[in-house]
């Protein structure tokens, strides 16, 4: 393995045509020959980030690098200038914060009906409970925010985000199509800044529960017998009529987990993750692996954030708001308390 360090001076043909001068450090990773000459060098590749933008540059192929020279082709460059990550102040890069909120109780949840994926908006109790969430992370980093496409996560999301202190705007991308896009495009750098991007995903829905959506709870206990009922509501991979089990709710949550969010939070990115019960527990169940027998007992209130840090390629629970205040709610790293800090200064 060698490692190359170089200067890079970037013309202005290649980015934005703004840069005539150094900007950055470049660490090349790749494998060399036995000799370690550049001249038998094989497959190469890496990313380039300054603080104004960023370069993908294509692979190195075996007899493109000279012992004095590697010829790169820079197969993508764009500004970051209007990145949304905090710029008070970043934690670690070998670390990041990921809150997940089960959504504030629903008009459904009110009535005590099976709700799965049909989409109920919030009660007023569940409007208070997004907002005495929002003031419970008011002071945890956040650059990224995932939904699920129902209206109370998104209630929820949005609500927990007024009351944070940075007060960025939360703003649902629609990628959907190119005119979706292209119309709802953010044509101010200053204004991008201080937005966060919010992504909604079907996969983060709440379990399908089929025939069971729309019927009172304890109506169909009495139909269907209290036992039978309690199966399809706790069982891991018993699903109900026409509907999902757990285990398979899971397999769809999780896989867009690591495909999606799991990525963001390894690039430093902190992320918020607002959806349902059971699509929480799935990603839970990943997240501290736990057992299909332990993931069937866990129970999430609503409204409720928890808060883990990823860490080397680890995630570490770091507790829930379980008292009056914020204060001594969280176990805070050193990277968030010091985030904090700059909080209150720029308060001041």
């Amino acid at each position: 393995m060698m490692i190359i360090r170089l200067m890079m001076e970037l013309r202005p043909r290649m980015v934005a045509n703004a840069f005539r001068h150094p900007v950055g450090v470049i660490q090349l990773h790749g494998s060399v020959g036995d000799t370690g000459s550049m001249s038998k060098c094989r497959q190469m590749s890496f990313r380039f980030v300054s603080k104004n933008f960023a370069v993908d540059v294509g692979l190195l192929r075996k007899g493109q690098c000279g012992s004095r020279q590697c010829k790169l082709q820079v197969i993508r460059a764009s500004s970051s200038q209007t990145s949304t990550t905090d710029p008070i102040l970043s934690t670690s890069k070998a670390e990041s914060a990921l809150i997940l909120i089960r959504h504030g109780e629903s008009l459904w949840n009110e009535k005590n009906l099976f709700t799965g994926c049909v989409d109920v908006p919030l009660t007023k109790r569940g409007v208070d409970e997004a907002i005495e969430a929002g003031k419970r992370i008011s002071n945890i980093p956040i650059d990224m925010i995932f939904t699920s496409s129902l209206i109370r996560a998104q209630m929820t999301a949005m609500l927990a985000m007024t009351q944070h202190r940075r007060k960025k705007v939360p703003i649902i991308t629609h990628n959907e199509s190119r005119q979706a896009k292209t119309w709802s495009q953010i044509y101010s750098g200053d204004t991008k800044k201080q937005s966060i991007p919010v992504v909604t995903a079907w996969q983060l829905n709440e379990r399908m529960y089929g025939e069971l959506q729309g019927l009172n709870k304890l109506e169909t206990a009495e139909r269907y017998g209290k036992e039978q009922v309690h199966e399809w509501r706790r069982s891991y991979d018993i699903p109900p009529p026409s509907g999902e089990s757990l285990e398979m709710c899971s397999q769809r949550a999780v896989a867009y987990f690591k495909e999606h969010i799991e990525p963001k939070l390894q690039s430093g990115k902190n992320v918020l993750v607002a959806a349902h019960g059971n699509s929480l527990r799935s990603i839970i169940m990943y997240l501290e692996r736990l057992t299909s027998q332990e993931v069937i007992s866990l129970e999430l209130s609503t409204g409720v954030p928890l808060l883990y840090i990823h860490k080397e390629e680890k995630f570490m629970r770091r507790g829930s708001p379980v008292g009056p205040t914020e204060p001594g709610v969280y176990a805070y790293t050193k990277s968030l308390a010091l985030y904090r800090q700059e909080l209150d200064k720029k308060s001041h």
